[in-house]
């Protein structure tokens, strides 16, 4: 029975993973791999598009997760919120200033993995927070604030449940 809820947990996150577009995939994929130090971030994505500079500009940004893992706080106190939540805004913004993520749900997709579970109920202050920043352009800050959902935003309770799956770049073989 655990290993059929488990199998069909995966099957969902698969599914939640395939249902972002291209762009978002790539950024999440990249993400994973800085933020989570799996591999030579710049050997494996430098090529692409958005260059060295993004990459490098995240590892900068994503040095503060192991701090910020360590240092979430509980729902029922306001004790360390702001050194918490202003860290994670930052980090929050620089992503979706490359807007390569377009919806909350990518941002959480990703967030959750880079963070854990206990993060969820503090991802849409943080996004909310965000991408209300003036360094976000005004037409993708209207994109993303709309793409959260009052379920989301006022959500009674987050699963504490880990993601099982963490999505990998797959390098193509030469035949």
């Amino acid at each position: 029975m655990a290993k059929t809820r488990t199998a069909s947990l995966i099957i969902a996150e698969l599914r939640e993973f395939a249902s972002f577009s291209a762009e978002e995939q790539r950024f999440i994929e990249r993400s994973l791999d800085v933020g989570l130090g799996r591999g030579d971030a710049f050997k494996r994505w430098g090529g692409e598009a958005s260059g060295g500079a993004a990459i490098r500009g995240q590892y900068l940004a994503y040095r503060e997760l192991r701090l910020l893992r360590e240092a979430i706080p509980s729902e029922s106190g306001f004790e360390n919120v702001e050194a918490f939540v202003g860290p994670l805004v930052r980090i929050t913004a620089q992503d979706l200033a490359q807007e390569q993520l377009k919806t909350f749900s990518s941002y959480r997709f990703l967030y959750e993995r880079l963070l854990g579970a206990v993060v969820r109920p503090w991802l849409p202050a943080a996004f909310c927070g965000a991408a209300a920043l003036p360094q976000i352009r005004p037409a993708h800050r209207k994109a993303l604030l709309q793409s959260l959902s009052e379920a989301a935003a006022t959500a009674p309770g987050w699963s504490d449940r880990e993601p099982r799956f963490f999505p990998e770049k797959i390098e193509a073989e030469a035949a």
